[in-house]
């Protein structure tokens, strides 16, 4: 993909399906970047989602909602990339459904443990950020992208084994947000046709 100009007219499918995208591009980007803005003046990584029980989980799961609407409209070429995307985004699910199980009904208390290992559960997420940035990179040359796919995953790994100081992992997940902004603000604004490309090239 990566195509600029017009292939076919956009149906109203074609139309709805990047704006959901573009959606679920904006919303990740503003959930990861307000937690990292307070975790950047918190006392410890997930402390805004320590706020409270209630708030703490619906962040968590709007930040999956918004991956999600990424992981299903993304246009995609080949489809057996696609359905490798689907089936890395389930996994994150079954690991959603695993912090729900050791949280005792809130998925964020073990990520608050200490040492956190209950965040390797996120990577999965993560690749499905990863892929969806890297996408991009490939296809329009967002060369953030390829770092944010390259540090997400690595950044919550090293997190998890408790071996960065709170300055460290906040400074690190600040960088990351910073990147996701960039890429959302380059990412959005492009015409809707961008997304779409040449329809007849699809592979099932």
């Amino acid at each position: 993909m990566g195509e600029q100009e017009f292939f076919q007219p956009l149906t109203k499918e074609d139309t709805v399906t990047v704006i959901l995208y573009r959606i679920g591009i904006v919303f990740s980007t503003a959930i990861i970047s307000f937690i990292a803005v307070l975790v950047y003046k918190g006392p410890s990584l997930l402390y805004p989602m320590s706020i409270s029980g209630t708030s703490s989980i619906i962040l968590l799961l709007l930040l999956y909602l918004s991956v999600g609407l990424c992981v299903f409209f993304i246009h995609l070429y080949v489809g057996s990339y696609h359905r490798f995307l689907k089936k890395i985004f389930y996994v994150s699910l079954l690991c959603l459904a695993g912090l729900f199980i050791i949280g005792k009904g809130n998925p964020v208390v073990p990520l608050l443990r200490t040492p956190p290992y209950s965040v390797m559960l996120l990577i999965p997420l993560s690749l499905c950020i990863g892929f969806v940035t890297a996408k991009e990179a490939v296809c329009f040359r967002l060369f953030e992208g390829y770092i944010i796919a390259m540090i997400m995953p690595v950044y919550l790994f090293v997190y998890s084994l408790g071996v960065l100081d709170q300055k460290g992992a906040a400074f690190i997940l600040a960088f990351i947000a910073l990147m996701l902004v960039f890429f959302m603000l380059r990412k959005v604004f492009m015409p809707i046709h961008y997304d779409i490309g040449d329809k007849s090239a699809y592979q099932p």
